[in-house]
């Protein structure tokens, strides 16, 4: 059964100061079973994270829809859903993890976790334990639980974003470089997450230069051609 169904989607940005308008992505066809994992894969400069930030509704198309099988809402266009939609949907159904974090400046790394699964129904005892493990499993010092993210490496910051985005189990889980500034024992950490999740059901788009980390996870591979109109699909890596 489809979850997400990316049908004729393009999108461009207008640069002001040049006068110019750049193509990110144009025609852009793709379908996403319900508990599969793709990967994206190209230069940089290709449309990739573009691509992800327009399902998450960051960006909106010029053309084109994404079909989302919502489990509150059932099929919604997401380049047409209401703000409340949307955030409804960030909130329970679709996670993001980016490459990086921005947060309140005066809230803990304990803080971000716990409130990522009390605003999903979470007890306050149940966040509290869960956001624990999920802080253990990632490698954050706890000495760091209690201090502000602003202050951590970059790693720190990605480790942190991982537990705040898959903590709560989301159905959509959407990867924008994953693993960019982890060493290769956080790497180990994201992957046991993403195979617990593949297990549990969560259906994921990833976009890697890891080609080595994705080996065995991704179920299909997109390969997009910079600035080009297609995704040509390779076979399951």
């Amino acid at each position: 059964m489809a979850i997400l169904q990316v049908n004729h989607f393009s999108k461009s940005f207008r640069i002001h100061h040049l006068q110019k308008t750049m193509q990110a992505v144009e025609s852009i066809h793709f379908t996403l079973q319900k508990g599969e994992f793709i990967g994206i894969v190209g230069k940089s400069g290709s449309g990739k994270s573009t691509i992800l930030k327009s399902i998450y509704r960051t960006y909106l198309p010029e053309e084109g829809e994404i079909m989302y099988d919502s489990a509150r809402f059932g099929q919604i266009d997401l380049t047409n859903a209401s703000e409340r939609q949307m955030i409804y949907l960030r909130k329970h159904e679709i996670g993001y993890v980016s490459q990086f974090l921005n947060v309140m400046p005066r809230i803990t790394s304990r803080q971000l976790v716990e409130n990522s699964l009390l605003e999903v129904g979470f007890s306050i005892k149940e966040a509290k334990e869960r956001a624990e493990q999920a802080l253990v499993h990632f490698d954050l010092d706890q000495t760091l639980w209690d201090a502000y993210p602003n202050t951590f490496s970059g790693g720190e910051k990605l480790r942190l974003n991982i537990a705040i985005a898959t903590v709560k189990n989301p159905r959509l889980l959407l990867l924008d470089e994953p693993t960019a500034s982890l060493d290769a024992n956080s790497k180990e950490k994201v992957r046991q997450i993403i195979e617990k999740l593949k297990r549990r059901g969560t259906t994921l788009v990833g976009i890697f230069h890891d080609l080595e980390f994705m080996e065995g996870l991704c179920d299909r591979v997109f390969e997009m051609e910079s600035r080009q109109t297609k995704i040509f699909i390779k076979d399951r890596v």
